[in-house]
């Protein structure tokens, strides 16, 4: 996406501002457009913790959920939602979510956001809601950022490139992955499916629009769907290259918790 106007309802989106201290004028444009078009605005984290967006920029019938940027995620994501009930009911068109995010200081902590983000992409999806998740460029560094810019099925912004792969919300535990799966990227790719099966055991994943994944991108997702007892995913829509590999590998059999399904 190029700017704010591109944002449209249902998207979630990862950010990168320009700076982390001052609001840019196509931030405070999307804050304006929720009034135009009737949507509310739910701003996450304490004021100004969104790229700077000041208090005084929110419209009095927005609200700001004052949480620390450190909040447990299942707590963040029940205070939105209980938003988009709530704006649902007072005849608003949708939400607009504005949140900020820190870096994790280990992979254990990455994998929990990168299950937050899952979330959050489901929630943009089954509710139509837009959430543009703000990742400040002086906090970030391009590996960690890798993580979290896979799950979201958009990117804005300085250093908004696209991913190698995206993995996002089709449905209840239903994710579609698109682009290219190898020895590059296949460790975020097994941390974004350790995420998903972390909201749910039984998940499946659409590979309709997979250009291609390799022998390290494979093992990756046998590895993720290992990780739990009792976790079962289900692969549809891969073409017949990729069946092909799988059952070469060795993949498919009654032992691997991953079917490949024609």
């Amino acid at each position: 996406m190029a700017t704010f106007d591109d944002v449209e309802l249902g998207d979630h989106v990862c950010w990168h501002p320009e700076s982390a201290a001052t609001p840019s004028a196509d931030v405070l444009a999307y804050v304006a457009d929720g009034a135009l078009y009737g949507d509310k605005i739910v701003v996450v984290g304490s004021a100004g913790a969104a790229s700077g967006l000041p208090r005084a920029a929110v419209t009095s019938a927005s609200v700001i959920l004052d949480l620390p940027l450190v909040a447990d995620p299942d707590s963040v994501l029940a205070a939105v939602r209980r938003e988009a009930r709530t704006a649902a009911r007072e005849g608003y068109r949708s939400v607009r979510v504005l949140t900020a995010r820190l870096p994790a200081a280990d992979l254990g902590e990455i994998e929990e956001l990168v299950a937050h983000e899952l979330r959050l992409d489901e929630f943009a999806a089954e509710s139509n809601a837009i959430v543009v998740c703000a990742f400040g460029p002086s906090r970030w560094d391009a590996p960690a950022l890798k993580y979290v810019e896979g799950v979201h099925p958009h990117e804005m912004g300085i250093r908004a490139g696209r991913p190698a792969f995206r993995m996002y919300s089709t449905g209840a535990d239903s994710w579609s992955v698109d682009g290219v799966i190898d020895s590059e990227c296949a460790d975020v790719f097994n941390a974004a499916v350790r995420a998903a099966i972390r909201c749910s055991p039984r998940v499946k994943l659409r590979f309709d629009a997979l250009e291609m994944i390799d022998a390290a991108g494979m093992h990756a997702l046998v590895d993720a769907a290992r990780h739990l007892p009792d976790c079962r995913i289900v692969v549809e829509g891969a073409n017949e290259t990729v069946r092909l590999c799988w059952e070469l590998a060795g993949y498919a059999t009654s032992g691997i918790p991953v079917v490949m399904a024609a």
